[in-house]
């Protein structure tokens, strides 16, 4: 438990600076997914290589769940992207921050367990934060718009989140990414290619960087860690994330959240830690 506490820490902490590639690389969503989702899923399999790890992914059903999943990693991320680019880092990572929420109200369905009053509370109360966060109500706004597609984006990452935690009860958490990255590579090659092509040196490191250091290291701690940590405790660790992210683009970026943005962010972080410490288990 404490090896798996210490991966997932810094799984999130290195998430958190993925943030800020979003105003560092003057690319596309397209091009930023498919550079991190590329160079990753190289270093993953040069690994599996290189310590003789077998890539087969066990059974059909297990190929299929992985590429699905693949699919949801694809979509979170671009939409991340594309919300950090319409507002802030700070916006962005604050609409992501309500994931662990969509994990409280999913994970009862899948398992059969009742609801509590805690989790519309919660609910709620990440409604309330968001008014906050938002500097309007009009879709002429791209801040709103970028805060919608982060929450989108946090929704989308509540579903992987619980489809990890099924694949690597049985399969090698360095194999599951392997296949969800390559399947976002491929996703986004159609969309990216041309544009890669004209991408300039610094642009190259960066994502370099993204893919090796925010993407694969951090990602397979996050699914390994899964294994020991079921996936509503994990959530309250991942809504550190948006911490690490908006201190480091304050510091980087000179991006200072309002008042009103803090605010909100605080109002999530609260409806986050109320959900996940109302349903994590004694023992964990």
């Amino acid at each position: 438990m404490r090896t798996a506490r210490i991966e997932l820490h810094c799984a999130v902490l290195l998430f958190g600076i993925s943030g800020l590639f979003g105003k560092l690389v003057t690319a596309n969503p397209a091009v930023i997914v498919f550079g991190r989702t590329f160079f990753a899923s190289l270093v993953i399999f040069l690994g599996l290589r290189i310590y003789r790890k077998s890539l087969a992914p066990g059974s059909r059903k297990s190929l299929f769940l992985m590429m699905v999943s693949g699919l949801v990693l694809t979509l979170h991320w671009w939409s991340f992207f594309h919300a950090i680019q319409l507002s802030t880092v700070a916006v962005g990572l604050i609409g992501f921050a309500t994931f662990p929420v969509f994990v409280t109200i999913l994970e009862p369905a899948l398992s059969g367990h009742k609801y509590r009053a805690v989790d519309f509370a919660s609910a709620g109360l990440v409604v309330i934060g968001l008014i906050f966060v938002a500097p309007g109500f009009s879709f002429a706004n791209q801040v709103l718009v970028g805060l919608l597609w982060a929450v989108f984006s946090g929704a989308l990452f509540a579903v992987l989140t619980l489809m990890n935690r099924r694949l690597v009860a049985d399969h090698s958490s360095f194999v599951v990414v392997f296949y969800q990255l390559g399947v976002a590579t491929l996703c986004m090659l159609p969309f990216a290619a041309e544009a890669v092509q004209e991408l300039d040196p610094k642009d190259l490191c960066l994502l370099l960087t993204l893919g090796i250091f925010c993407t694969a290291l951090p990602h397979a701690l996050f699914i390994k860690s899964l294994r020991t940590i079921k996936a509503q405790l994990a959530s309250v660790v991942t809504a550190l994330e948006p911490v690490y992210g908006i201190v480091l683009a304050a510091i980087f970026l000179h991006e200072i959240p309002r008042f009103s943005t803090l605010v909100g962010a605080v109002l999530v972080f609260v409806a986050v830690a109320l959900a996940m410490t109302a349903h994590a288990p004694k023992n964990s």
